[in-house]
């Protein structure tokens, strides 16, 4: 199966995806200010797709709980230098996390291939500017949820893409774990994706380092969640997760190689 961004075609589904996460903020709830500046940036991409990322998400707005949120000037200030740095210099697909329409269309014209949109709406403004460039477009759900409501609201998100005329191809679904949801609802998606999944989108699982994990491992600091993460995934893949975004590509891609491979041996 084929997920079309812009002039790549991601093939997803023979094998799960990992998508490698750069925070070009001060403030994220893991690693700010770890990237802040172009360069560490950069090089952090580098190295995330050296360790084994398929694609790259870079992100300039922290949007942990309580987060304070930056206008889509600010947010494109703190992106453009980076996504120009590394024009050229990767051989996979660039995604930028935003909900601003002038962000996305500003980034796709320099090259990224995928918007990654948190705000949980089917933005018509969105939809036109990811038309217009033929892009991926990774839809998020945003609030409380169970894992028949996220299921409506896939279908009913695709019902109103293909309306404002984006194909089907160029979709990926995300259930938006850590998005205002509480830890009993985290935990039921993480074990019940199964419930959700539909056929013919890839379906991204985004737990890194998040607060459900942190709970659940009993770990307090968030770089030291990489095990948590890894038994997170594995539930994940089992249900049929398609992409994991994740920050530590390196420690955590071995968990999710194993995963993977013991999900064939399940006697249906």
């Amino acid at each position: 199966m084929l997920w079309k961004c812009k002039d790549k075609s991601i093939e997803y589904g023979e094998k799960v995806l990992i998508m490698g996460i750069v925070n070009v903020t001060p403030d994220s709830f893991s690693d700010g200010g770890d990237h802040f500046s172009p360069e560490d940036a950069v090089n952090c991409a580098l190295e995330l797709v050296k360790d084994g990322a398929d694609m790259i998400d870079i992100g300039a707005q922290s949007t942990r709980p309580g987060h304070i949120p930056v206008s889509d000037i600010e947010e494109w200030q703190r992106l453009e230098p980076v996504l120009t740095a590394l024009k050229g210099k990767l051989s996979v697909p660039i995604s930028v996390d935003t909900y601003y329409p002038l962000v996305a269309e500003n980034a796709l014209k320099i090259g990224v291939d995928i918007i990654n949109d948190v705000s949980g709406v089917i933005s018509r403004e969105m939809a036109q500017i990811v038309k217009n460039e033929g892009a991926g477009w990774i839809i998020m759900h945003n609030g409380p949820a169970t894992p028949a409501q996220i299921k409506e609201f896939f279908e009913k998100s695709i019902e109103e893409c293909t309306a404002l005329g984006i194909e089907k191809s160029q979709l990926c679904l995300d259930m938006g774990i850590g998005f205002g949801k509480d830890y009993d609802e985290n935990m039921t998606l993480l074990t019940n994706v199964c419930e959700y999944k539909i056929d013919g989108y890839p379906l991204l699982l985004g737990t890194s380092r998040k607060r459900v994990i942190g709970q659940g491992s009993e770990q307090e600091n968030p770089k030291e969640r990489v095990y948590g993460n890894i038994a997170a995934d594995t539930a994940a893949i089992f249900g049929g997760v398609d992409i994991i975004r994740i920050h530590d590509v390196k420690n955590e891609k071995q968990g999710i190689l194993m995963a993977q491979n013991m999900k064939k041996y399940v006697r249906l």
